[in-house]
C-alpha cells in the first residue's frame, strides 16, 4: 500500500450562519480556524433556492475582511446603535440539508453532536440537535394555510436519535471498502489526480500541490453507497453547485464502541449498524419487498476491531466482519386494521420468475460478492399456516435463481426454525446457533489488513487453516455476507447475529495475535462487553422499526434471564403493539417526507388524505419500465465475471470513477489524520478525552475482588462480574475496590502495556477526585462529612491469598534475611571501614557489601553523567523509529531461530 494515500478530511466543521436582509452568509471553517469557506444563500426568492458558493479558500484575515465589509455595507445609518446590518444568527456544525413543502426552502443545521466512536484517529459523532431555518424574507414570503402541518410533520423524525455523521469517514461503506481504496496502486492514484484537474472547475483545487517527491499524500473522497445515506434527497438542490467539504452525509441505525484491555493493550470493539433508507418504515406498514429489490428493515451491522495503541490506517492492526438482516424478499404484507396481535400473512403479488427477489440478490453480489447465505428462523411447524408461507416461497424462489449461478457461487440457504428449539427443553439454542455460526463464518471470512501472524505457523490451529474469504498479500477479505431474517427481523434475528458476530470475534482476536485459539466461552469479559453491545444495538434498532426495546434477549435463549424479565418482556410487548396501533401511522407519513418519498405539491393531495403509500415505494404502478431484465441472467454486467469478491471493490474504471483524488502536501489538515485527532491547537481535558470516557472491560466488567486473573478471556461466574459485585456500593468504596485490584493485579508483560494501562488508571481515578495513586494500597479511607474511621480489610486470608498459612511470629533467622534485604535498598554506594565496623556492633556481621552496579561514570547526588550508548544500542533504537514510521525491516535469519526458541520454550 502506498504510505501517502489517506482519507480526505472535510475542512468544514464549524459553521457560522450571519443573516442579512437579502442573505445568509454560511462561513465554515477546518478546526485549527486556518481555512475558510463562504457560500451566500439568497433570501429574496420566495419559493426558489440559490445558493452561490466561489470555492474560494479564504484565510482568517480575509474572512474578517470580508465579513467587516458586508456589515459596513448593509447598515441603513452609520454610526447609530443597533443598525448593525450583519447580525450572528447561529453556529453548526454541518449542513443536514434544505427542504421545501408548499412556501420557501429551509436550511436544517447541526447545532450538537457528541462523539460516539473512533476508527483510526477518524471520529464518528451523533447529532444530538438541529436547527431548522427558514430563508427567504418575511418581506416576499408568500404564506401557505398547510406549511406548519408539513414542518410538524417533518421534524417528528427526531434527527437527534441516533444519526450519525463523520467528516472524514466514510460511514455509508464498509471498513473493507474504505481500505482497499486506499491500496489502489499509486499509478492509479496519479492518473486519477491528472483526471481530476483536467475536469476541475475549482480554480484552487492544486493550490498547495508539492512537486518534490515523497512529500506529496493522495487525498481520496470516494462517492457514499445511496442505499445508506439519509439526507441525500436533502442535499440533492445543492450537491452540483458546491464544494464537495460542505456535503455531509448522515447515516441512520447505531454506533457504540468500547474498550477491551488486555493486559493494557487498548483494543477497540465498535459496532456499526446501516440502516437502509430505500423501502424505509415501521413494522407493520413496511414488509417483504418494493419493485426495486430494496427490503424492509434492511440494515447492514459492521463488527470492527482494531489495536488502539497503533492509530494509522497504513501500519495499524484492522479487522472487520459484516453482517445483513432484511425482510423476506417476497410482494408480501400484514393487515393491521384487524386489530390482531399477529395480523395473517399476505402475498400481495405472484412472482413465478423471483423478479424482485433476483433484484435484491443482485444488490447484495455487487455490495458482499459471493457467498450470499441467507439464515432463515421463520417457524416450519405451525397448526395454523403463518410463518410457514414466507419459507415455502422464499425457498422457491433461491431454487429458481440458483439454477442458473455457477455452483461454487450459488445462493446458500440454512433454514432453522429458532422458536422450536426454544421451547425444547433437549435442545440448546446457543449451541445449535454456534454450529451455524462456525460454518458461516468458514464460507465468508472476514477482513483483516494485516498478513497472518507467525504466531499460526508455529501453532497451527484447524479451524484457521479451514477459513474461507479471499487472502491477498496484504491481509484477508471477506467476501460473500450472512443474512439473517425471522418475520420482524429484531429477537430472533439479533441473537442469531451476536451468535455469528461472536464466533468472528474469536477470528479477529486471533488473527491480531491477541488469543492463542479462535475461539471464546461465555461468562467471559470480552463476551459480556460485546454481548451489552449487541444488546444496545438491539435495542435501538427495535425501537425504530417496532416501537419498543427487544423482548427476548440473549440470556433469554440461554435461560438464565431473572424472574423479573418476565414482567419486562410483556411490557415490551404491550409498547410495540401499542406504537404498531397508534403512532406507526404518522411516523411512517414522517419517514416518507423526510427521505423525499413524497414531494408537496400545489394542487394534489396532501400527504394525510393518502389513503396508502404503496405507489409512493413502488414506481411500477406509476409508469412502466422502459427495460426489462432477463429472467436467466438475473444479475448486473460484469459481477459474475469477478466473484467471488464484490464488484464495488474492483479497481474498474466505473469504480474508479467514484472517486475523488487530490494530492497534497503531507502535513495539510486535509490529510494529516495526526492533527485531526490530537488537536494539538485546542485545550484539551482528561474529563472530556473520549477514550477514557468509553465502556471498559477492566473497568465495567472485570470482577473488583483481589487476586483475579485480569485477563478478559478468563472465565467468571455469573455473580461474579463488576456490576453485580459494585451495584450497592457507593462511589467511594468502588474507588478503594478498584485500588485494591490494580494493586493485587500482577504486572502488566511489557512497557507498552504499562503505558497504556497507566492511561486507562487515570480514567478510573477521575472518578474520585481526593484519590491516591492506584499503584499504593489504602487501609484507611476517611470520610470528608464525618470523623469517623473506616477500616477496610485491604488484603484476604493468606490461604486465600498464596494457598498457606503463614506464622504469626517470624522466627529469627527470617528477620535476619529481611533486615538484610532492607540493607540492600540502603547501600547504593561503597561503604567504607568505619561503616562496616559501625554494621558489626549492631549484629550485623553477615551484611553484603555492595558495589555500584551504576552505568554511570558520575552517580551522585549533585550530578549524574549518562552513560555512552554502543553502536548496537543506537542501531536498535534507529530500528524502533523506523517500525513506528511504518518502515519495517526484514526479519533476518537469527531473528527467526531467536523467536523460535522462545516460542519453544514458553508454549511446546
Amino acid at each position: 500500500m502506498p504510505a501517502a494515500a489517506a482519507l480526505m478530511i472535510s475542512s468544514v466543521q464549524k459553521l457560522v450562519l450571519y443573516e442579512t436582509r437579502a442573505r445568509y452568509f454560511l462561513v465554515g471553517s477546518n478546526p485549527a480556524e486556518t481555512k475558510y469557506r463562504v457560500l451566500k444563500i439568497d433570501r429574496t426568492e420566495p419559493k426558489d433556492l440559490v445558493v452561490i458558493d466561489d470555492k474560494h479558500v479564504y484565510t482568517q484575515q480575509e474572512v474578517r475582511e470580508l465579513l467587516g465589509r458586508l456589515d459596513l455595507g448593509n447598515r441603513t445609518k452609520i454610526g447609530q446603535k443597533g443598525s448593525s446590518g450583519l447580525s450572528r444568527a447561529v453556529s453548526a456544525f454541518g449542513v443536514v440539508g434544505f427542504v421545501r413543502f408548499l412556501e420557501g426552502y429551509y436550511i436544517v443545521l447541526i447545532t450538537k453532536r457528541r462523539k460516539m466512536a473512533d476508527i483510526g484517529g477518524h471520529a464518528i459523532y451523533k447529532i444530538e440537535d438541529t436547527n431548522m431555518i427558514y430563508i427567504p424574507n418575511d418581506s416576499v414570503r408568500v404564506t401557505h394555510p398547510d406549511e406548519a402541518r408539513y414542518l410538524r410533520i417533518f421534524q417528528n423524525v427526531d434527527l437527534s436519535s441516533n444519526f450519525y455523521f463523520s467528516y472524514s469517514y466514510d460511514l455509508s461503506h464498509s471498513l473493507q471498502y474504505n481500505l482497499t481504496v486506499l491500496r489502489m496502486p499509486l499509478e492509479t492514484l496519479k492518473t486519477e489526480t491528472a483526471q481530476t484537474r483536467q475536469e476541475s472547475f475549482d480554480i484552487f483545487e492544486d493550490e498547495g500541490l508539492s512537486t518534490q517527491g515523497g512529500s506529496g499524500a493522495f487525498g481520496i473522497c470516494s462517492k457514499p453507497y445511496e442505499k445508506y445515506v439519509w439526507n441525500g434527497k436533502l442535499l440533492e438542490a445543492v450537491k452540483s453547485t458546491v464544494h464537495r467539504d460542505w456535503l455531509l452525509y448522515i447515516i441512520h441505525g447505531f454506533c457504540g464502541q468500547s474498550k477491551l484491555l488486555i493486559y493494557g493493550r487498548p483494543i477497540y470493539v465498535t459496532l456499526i449498524a446501516r440502516r437502509s433508507s430505500k423501502f424505509a418504515g415501521t413494522r407493520f406498514l413496511k414488509r417483504g419487498a418494493n419493485c426495486e429489490g430494496d427490503v424492509a428493515n434492511e440494515v447492514e451491522t459492521e463488527q470492527i476491531l482494531y489495536d488502539a495503541s497503533v492509530m494509522s490506517f497504513s501500519v495499524g492492526s484492522y479487522s472487520s466482519y459484516v453482517q445483513v438482516r432484511g425482510s423476506v424478499p417476497l410482494y408480501w404484507s400484514q393487515d393491521i386494521s384487524t386489530m390482531m396481535p399477529k395480523p395473517p400473512i399476505t402475498l400481495d403479488q405472484g412472482d413465478p420468475f423471483a423478479h424482485v427477489a433476483a433484484l435484491h440478490f443482485d444488490q447484495m453480489l455487487q455490495r458482499f460478492g459471493s457467498p450470499i447465505i441467507i439464515l432463515n428462523l421463520v417457524k416450519e411447524r405451525e397448526k395454523r399456516k403463518h410463518e410457514r408461507i414466507l419459507s415455502e416461497e422464499l425457498v422457491a424462489a433461491v431454487t429458481y435463481l440458483n439454477q442458473f449461478l455457477p455452483p461454487e457461487h450459488a445462493i446458500i440457504y440454512i433454514p432453522w426454525d429458532m422458536a422450536k428449539y426454544t421451547k425444547s427443553k433437549l435442545c440448546n439454542v446457543l449451541d445449535r446457533l454456534n454450529v451455524i455460526a462456525e460454518s458461516v463464518v468458514k464460507k465468508t471470512g472476514f477482513f483483516v489488513n494485516r498478513p497472518d501472524s507467525y504466531c499460526s505457523i508455529l501453532r497451527p490451529d484447524e479451524k484457521w487453516n479451514e477459513l474461507g474469504g479471499y487472502v491477498v498479500s496484504t491481509g484477508r477479505l471477506q467476501t460473500g455476507v450472512l443474512r439473517t431474517n425471522c418475520v420482524d427481523c429484531l429477537d430472533r434475528t439479533n441473537t442469531a447475529q451476536f451468535m455469528v458476530g461472536k464466533c468472528a470475534l474469536a477470528y479477529q482476536l486471533y488473527s491480531l495475535g491477541l488469543i492463542d485459539k479462535p475461539n471464546l466461552q461465555f461468562d467471559t469479559d470480552a463476551v459480556r462487553l460485546f454481548e451489552e453491545l449487541y444488546e444496545d444495538h438491539g435495542d435501538t434498532l427495535s425501537l425504530q422499526y417496532g416501537g419498543s426495546q427487544l423482548v427476548h434477549r440473549v440470556k433469554t435463549y440461554r435461560k438464565i434471564a431473572p424472574w423479573t424479565q418476565h414482567s419486562k418482556d410483556i411490557m415490551q410487548t404491550l409498547s410495540r403493539y401499542y406504537s404498531n396501533a397508534f403512532s406507526d401511522a404518522d411516523r411512517q407519513d414522517s419517514i416518507n417526507l423526510f427521505l423525499g418519498v413524497f414531494k408537496p405539491t400545489e394542487g394534489k393531495p396532501h400527504l394525510w388524505e393518502l389513503p396508502t403509500d404503496f405507489y409512493l415505494h413502488h414506481k411500477n404502478t406509476l409508469s412502466l419500465s422502459q427495460t426489462k431484465r432477463s429472467y436467466t441472467y438475473w444479475w448486473t454486467t460484469g459481477v459474475l465475471k469477478h466473484l467471488p469478491l464484490p464488484f464495488d471493490e474492483v479497481a474498474c474504471p466505473e469504480n474508479r470513477r467514484k472517486l475523488t483524488v487530490k494530492k497534497f502536501h503531507k502535513y495539510e489538515e486535509e490529510v494529516d489524520i495526526h492533527n485531526e485527532f490530537f488537536r494539538p491547537y485546542e485545550l484539551s481535558s482528561f474529563d472530556e478525552t473520549f477514550c477514557l470516557a468509553m465502556t471498559n472491560s477492566t473497568r465495567d466488567f472485570m470482577p473488583k475482588n483481589v487476586g483475579i486473573d485480569p485477563s478478559p478471556f478468563t472465565v467468571r461466574k455469573p455473580d461474579e462480574t463488576g456490576k453485580s459485585v459494585l451495584e450497592n456500593k457507593s462511589n467511594r468504596e468502588e474507588t478503594v475496590l478498584q485500588r485494591k485490584t490494580a494493586a493485587s493485579a500482577p504486572p502488566p508483560p511489557s512497557e507498552e502495556a504499562v503505558s497504556s494501562s497507566s492511561e486507562d488508571d487515570s480514567g478510573t481515578d477521575k472518578e474520585d477526585e481526593g484519590a491516591v495513586s492506584q499503584r499504593s494500597t489504602p487501609v484507611k479511607v476517611t470520610d470528608a462529612g464525618d470523623n469517623t474511621k473506616i477500616t477496610e480489610n485491604v488484603v484476604q486470608s493468606t490461604k486465600d491469598v498464596y494457598g498457606v498459612n503463614l506464622s504469626d511470629v517470624p522466627s529469627e533467622e527470617d528477620l535476619t534475611i529481611y533486615t538484610r534485604f532492607v540493607q540492600l535498598g540502603q547501600s547504593q554506594h561503597k561503604q567504607d571501614k568505619s561503616s562496616q565496623q559501625l554494621c558489626s556492633k549492631h549484629h550485623l556481621d553477615r551484611v553484603i557489601n555492595l558495589v555500584p552496579i551504576s552505568a554511570f561514570s558520575e552517580d551522585s547526588i549533585y550530578e549524574v553523567q549518562p552513560p555512552r550508548a554502543d553502536r548496537k544500542s543506537i542501531e536498535i533504537f534507529h530500528a524502533h523509529i523506523q517500525a513506528g514510521r511504518g518502515d519495517m525491516q526484514p526479519l533476518g535469519k537469527d531473528d527467526f531461530f531467536m523467536y523460535r526458541e522462545y516460542i519453544r520454550n514458553r508454549y511446546l
